[in-house]
């Protein structure tokens, strides 16, 4: 039987002749991201700017009555709601911020939790209280600072490693790799409105394994054809790298984002940012490794010179630390 391929073996798709564009279209889309963030924000959950968080669900209707909910949460005392729906039209999500003294006795938000609940019943019998969230304002900025710190020393341990792994200019192209996978992930939770909480940051760091792997890969086949095709251009070199990774990056992606579609679309609301997050991740972490991480080592002067050794009988520094990741095609 004829096995199934995706990418022909003798693909030979000349992908540095976009690069250019493709650099130019990226810059732009990280410079709106930039923006986006800048002056719209990001829609934090809970997690991050601490309060409590019902999440309700209205049976009955087709749409959830907002401007009644609004009214209704408000005329308890404890001040204006942030209402908003939360994956389908009759779904919504109500923050509160937390009483006074709440950090010191929990009581106070369960009291103000069961308030809120008892009355959406009274006045909504077809509301039905999906969850209830209650996290305080400390524990949120220690969340928020450690989720960004967790991002920072993963994008820093990477282009570390990259950097020993091959060479210095290596490392530059993966952590611009990365910094462009996450900018645009965030330029899309901010154009969209969607929540941003801890499931995202996890999200992030998986992008950012994701796209590493991918990078190396391509990275690998890179530093084996500078050493086997000494006077080939850089760009046709660049080319023949990718096309002979072509067939493990598609297969690869393709095979981790049909789970993550059918997420999408059929998974429970409470993981939908997740899953987006991480489909999207997977389309432009693929996209960088070979329009962001290949075409810039041309830029960076990488060429034939490269992984020639200094002295007889010793190698790159590569070479010398060893072959940790394989380069199949």
């Amino acid at each position: 039987m004829k096995l199934l391929k995706l990418v022909r073996d003798d693909t030979n798709i000349d992908f540095l002749k976009w690069r250019v564009w493709a650099f130019a279209i990226s810059l732009v889309l990280m410079a709106t991201s930039v923006g986006l963030v800048a002056t719209k924000g990001l829609n934090f959950g809970v997690d991050f700017i601490g309060g409590q968080m019902i999440r309700a669900t209205f049976t009955q209707s087709a749409t959830a009555p907002v401007t009644e909910l609004r009214e209704t949460v408000g005329s308890l005392g404890y001040g204006d709601p942030t209402i908003q729906r939360f994956g389908a039209e009759n779904q919504v999500s109500i923050r509160m911020k937390l009483p006074e003294g709440a950090d010191k006795n929990p009581e106070l938000a369960n009291a103000m939790a069961e308030k809120i609940t008892s009355k959406l019943k009274s006045d909504h019998p077809d509301v039905r209280i999906d969850g209830v969230d209650s996290v305080s304002g400390k524990v949120s900025e220690e969340l928020f600072g450690k989720g960004i710190l967790a991002l920072l020393a993963a994008m820093a341990g990477v282009s570390i490693y990259i950097w020993f792994r091959f060479e210095w200019q290596f490392g530059v192209g993966a952590i611009w790799s990365l910094v462009h996978d996450v900018t645009l992930t965030f330029g899309l939770f901010s154009l969209t409105g969607w929540e941003f909480d801890l499931n995202i940051i996890a999200a992030l760091l998986t992008i950012i394994g994701y796209s590493l792997n991918d990078t190396v890969v391509i990275y690998d086949r890179i530093r084996e054809n500078l050493m086997k095709f000494r006077k080939m251009e850089m760009a046709s070199l660049l080319n023949l790298s990718v096309n002979e990774t072509l067939s493990r990056t598609v297969m690869t992606s393709v095979s981790i984002s049909l789970p993550l579609i059918v997420l999408v679309l059929f998974g429970p609301d409470v993981i939908f940012g997740f899953s987006m997050a991480m489909a999207f991740g997977i389309v432009v972490g693929t996209y960088s490794s070979i329009y962001q991480a290949a075409p810039i080592l041309i830029w960076l002067k990488v060429g034939s010179h490269s992984f020639v050794p200094t002295d007889e009988g010793s190698g790159s520094m590569a070479e010398r630390i060893g072959e940790d990741f394989g380069a199949q095609p």
